[in-house]
């Protein structure tokens, strides 16, 4: 390990559990583009997982050096497949042809600067087997210190809901408690829990599933793809689950890329959901004003994290 994560990530792989012994395959998809150096850490525990029988990287451009260490990994390792050369096509398109080209049964995708923990992967699948279809699973994300992510656990996502919660006026106003998008303060379910949303960080989906609702919608570029994803698994009667035992550590803020256009990316990508999920002409037309203020309340985010010292 190069230290980025040698306090909190496990040592020891996970028991294969007996139960899991006759099973489908899982293959686990991650999209890179400068990741840093946390991306070394997180495939070695991937690789350690006893459950992954495949690891699907597809490298939407990397440093010389870290597209030295996936060539070099997909070299050494056989359930290592890596596609590069395509440039940097987005997250959901790379994770669109990441499970394309997985052969397994169960995808889970992951970030490149979050760590599996022991157990993971294992809880994942054995939540999944037994729901309806279509469903997806989310892993409690973690920070470092093992407190629970923000976004890990989320409400539905709307425009009234986004501008309570983001103003935080949902956690003044007592009456308006109903709109709070972030749910990481509320008690911890003992088992998986319906939630409205959880955290692309780490969540798994059947392959059925997955195709079912057509994969990731292609349109968003960076971030809010898989708020779409629960939105139509939601939408065609399905199941999103967050499962409190499925531990994820994500580090977070690793990538190497501007942090203003990341947020800009995050604003389109929501202005794009809000006008998407309106159905009624009044709501379109409100969509479509709203857009260039939420673009805007995007980009404002990291001048406001510059003023106050503040990440969140």
């Amino acid at each position: 390990m190069n230290g980025v994560a040698a306090p909190i990530v496990a040592a020891e792989p996970a028991e294969l559990a007996e139960f899991l012994k006759p099973r489908r395959g899982v293959s686990v998809v991650m999209v890179v583009y400068m990741t840093g150096e946390a991306l070394e850490e997180s495939l070695a525990c991937v690789l350690r997982d006893p459950l992954v029988d495949e690891l699907v990287v597809v490298d939407n451009g990397s440093s010389e050096a870290e597209a030295h260490v996936l060539r070099s990994l997909a070299a050494r390792d056989p359930r290592v497949v890596l596609l590069s050369g395509h440039g940097n096509v987005g997250f959901a398109r790379g994770a669109n042809l990441g499970a394309r080209k997985a052969r397994g049964d169960l995808l889970v995708f992951l970030n490149p600067d979050a760590f599996l923990q022991p157990g993971c992967v294992a809880e994942l699948v054995r939540e999944i087997e037994s729901r309806p279809a279509p469903c997806v699973v989310g892993g409690r994300v973690l920070n470092a210190d093992r407190s629970e992510q923000r976004g890990g656990r989320r409400g539905d996502i709307t425009p009234m809901s986004a501008l309570l919660s983001f103003s935080r006026l949902a956690q003044r106003v007592p009456g308006w408690r109903r709109f709070e998008v972030h749910w990481e303060s509320e008690a911890e379910p003992e088992a998986a829990a319906a939630v409205p949303t959880i955290s692309g960080a780490c969540f798994c989906m059947r392959r059925e599933d997955f195709d079912a609702v057509e994969g990731f919608d292609e349109g968003y570029f960076l971030h809010v793809e898989d708020v779409d994803l629960c939105w139509r698994v939601r939408r065609q009667g399905g199941q999103v689950l967050f499962h409190p035992k499925a531990e994820v550590i994500h580090l977070g803020h690793t990538s190497q890329t501007s942090p203003l256009r990341v947020e800009f990316h995050k604003g389109v990508g929501l202005a794009r959901y809000f006008r998407k999920r309106a159905e009624t002409l009044p709501q379109r037309l409100a969509a479509c004003l709203l857009s260039p203020l939420v673009v805007g309340a995007a980009l404002a985010r990291p001048l406001l994290w510059r003023l106050t010292g503040r990440a969140t």
